[in-house]
């Protein structure tokens, strides 16, 4: 729908409009998702003729019928393309369209965007931020349960800042977070920008590979064990067959112990090429630190009792290499799938930074899918939007689109979001950093652009900066 807008009325993209019919007393619930100059034929030629003789003609005007002041109105006449997402009917809105309203007997108005996006008052509210008339915008924190969730946006327009925010704002509701962090940006959320105490101390753990993260191979298990040797380090078959008969005895004798499973290996009868292919891969396990036969030091009792009373487990991977990175994720994922089964957890939200730094493609659609229904409610956060597969874009129920300039990354969300990609490619481009276009259940499939709030914690991964005010020189 394309509506003319007068210059003393001022519009902005991502405004929401009601066209209402005076007759029906129906309204139409429409988006503006471009803002141009209309092209009123002879309006060009008359602003070059204005120019061509403001300063070569000399004289008084004469204009007796007053077509001047007309004309000038013209030229600031604005253009707005809207897209129409609802209707309006006994005062609630609607995505159930099938009429057009009347070009004559129709008023236009303003439509607030707050009763666009929440029919009532969320039962669990998450103040996600501000929209452009300045009011205080909320989202229903039911809206992420049970939802594949994808934050993204290129560098430095804020998509780790929204999702500490919803990790947090999920803890606020006793809610259990599982955050995989690449770059130690979550580690500080326990202390405020001041230094001081935040209110989630306590009830944030953050474990760090070969430091405080240890698993003894009880723990670990020889279902977790073989998921970790075939996909993380990429075990023939055949070997693995193997390994998991040698695992066996060792259990059997009670022995099961990471010195022991490296002797056994090493005295196994099996053929010399098999016996490299353990060896080796036997080797990367015990230089990744990961696993210990010291109980003491071992964390995965903390980990099931952090995440079962409503905390969070951030997993420190700054500066850990991508082969740690796997074996870490996959041992993880497959403890905390096995213990969901089992009933030991109700179900965990998994916060995934640049997820494809350490996910095996084959693991997409088995978080999307299997994990989804064992209670493993997973939200993507990446910079590079064509290293998810178009599959999980399509069964996304959240997206939170931060400001996208490439052509070929707009492209990409717009095939697979929920919303038209004309509406994407326009309103996203042109997002201030810190803003986003959030698209799905949280907004009620209306799409809403929130000016994401601050946060009053020590949030690590911004940009830093050489020239800077106020900077302190490095000492000699």
């Amino acid at each position: 729908m394309q509506l003319i807008s007068f210059p003393e009325e001022e519009v902005n993209k991502g405004d929401y409009l009601l066209v209402e019919d005076q007759r029906s007393r129906k309204g139409l619930i429409i988006q503006i998702i471009d803002i141009q100059f209309a092209n009123i034929p002879g309006i060009l030629e008359d602003i070059l003729r204005d120019v061509m003789t403001e300063e070569s003609i000399q004289g008084n005007d004469v204009d007796p019928l007053d077509i001047s002041s007309q004309v000038a109105v013209l030229k600031d006449t604005k253009l707005l393309i809207c897209k129409i997402r609802g209707a309006l009917e006994n005062g609630r809105p609607t995505h159930d369209v099938s009429w057009l309203p009347s070009r004559i007997n129709s008023s236009v108005s303003k439509f607030p965007i707050e009763t666009v996006a929440s029919e009532e008052l969320p039962s669990r509210p998450i103040l996600l931020g501000g929209i452009k008339e300045n009011s205080k915008f909320t989202i229903d924190a039911r809206t992420l349960d049970g939802r594949l969730n994808i934050v993204t946006g290129k560098k430095g327009t804020g998509k780790s800042h929204l999702s500490k925010l919803l990790a947090m704002s999920l803890l606020d509701h006793g809610a259990p977070c599982l955050i995989l962090d690449v770059n130690g940006e979550y580690t500080n959320l326990t202390r405020r920008t001041s230094g001081e105490r935040s209110p989630y101390e306590g009830k944030i753990a953050v474990l760090t590979p070969r430091l405080n993260l240890r698993f003894t191979l009880a723990e670990v298990g020889l279902g977790t064990m073989m998921d970790i040797l075939l996909h993380a380090l990429d075990l023939p078959g055949t070997s693995a067959r193997v390994f998991a008969r040698i695992w066996r005895q060792l259990e059997q004798k009670n022995e099961l112990t990471v010195k022991s499973l490296g002797e056994a290996i090493a005295d196994s009868d099996c053929h010399e090429s098999v016996r490299d292919a353990l060896q080796s891969r036997y080797n990367t396990l015990v230089d990744s630190g990961i696993f210990t036969d010291d109980s003491s030091t071992a964390n995965s009792r903390q980990i099931l009792e952090r995440l079962a009373a409503g905390e969070a487990v951030v997993v420190n991977m700054k500066n850990q290499s991508f082969m740690i990175r796997r074996i870490v994720v996959e041992l993880l994922l497959s403890k905390i799938t096995e213990l969901l089964s089992r009933a030991r957890l109700r179900a965990v939200f998994l916060f995934a930074e640049e997820a494809h730094l350490y996910l095996r493609e084959t693991y997409w659609d088995d978080i999307v899918t299997r994990m989804r229904h064992l209670g493993i409610f997973t939200t993507f956060i990446t910079n590079q939007p064509d290293t998810i597969q178009e599959s999980i874009y399509r069964q996304a129920d959240n997206i939170f689109l931060f400001n996208f300039t490439n052509e070929r990354d707009l492209d990409v969300v717009a095939r697979a979001a929920k919303i038209d990609g004309e509406s994407v490619r326009l309103l996203v481009k042109d997002l201030p950093a810190g803003h986003c276009l959030a698209i799905g259940d949280v907004v009620r499939d209306f799409p809403i652009v929130v000016n994401v709030r601050p946060l009053d914690v020590e949030a690590l991964g911004g940009t830093r900066f050489f020239f800077q005010e106020n900077s302190i020189a490095c000492p000699k």
